[in-house]
């Protein structure tokens, strides 16, 4: 299973911080490796953007702990940098004038990777700003 596949299964289902669920509304994870120095394929470099109500009554700084404290074992597995863009619904609208678009339903396809249906078909809808 690739890096981003296990970012996304993580991230995907729901993020834990102090017992409380977040639930996502949008997820997507890019791995960006390609961009920086070092073999190609070495999946040590990524970007996330995460979209979740919840976010609203967290400071910037929770938010990123619970991404961070939600994939320590990939960090602990040679993970090199994490870029983490955390959204509440509103900052999200805001920002780019729509609101996140819903995860795929997995009724039929409950074979399938979470991480991977849902990171495909949002990618290729939801527009990501260039940081």
């Amino acid at each position: 299973m690739s890096r981003v596949s296990r970012i996304e299964a993580l991230l995907g289902e729901n993020l834990q911080i102090e017992e409380a669920n977040i639930e996502l509304l949008h997820l997507e994870v890019v791995d960006e490796s390609a961009n920086h120095r070092g073999p190609a394929d070495a999946q040590s470099h990524f970007k996330v953007v995460l979209v979740a109500q919840k976010f609203s009554h967290m400071t910037r700084i929770d938010r990123h702990r619970s991404v961070n404290q939600c994939l320590q074992g990939e960090f602990d597995s040679g993970m090199h940098a994490l870029a983490i863009h955390a959204y509440d619904e509103q900052q999200w609208q805001s920002r780019f004038g729509t609101a996140p678009m819903s995860p795929p339903c997995l009724g039929k396809s409950l074979g399938k990777s979470f991480g991977k249906s849902l990171g495909s078909s949002i990618a290729n809808s939801v527009p990501v700003p260039k940081s």
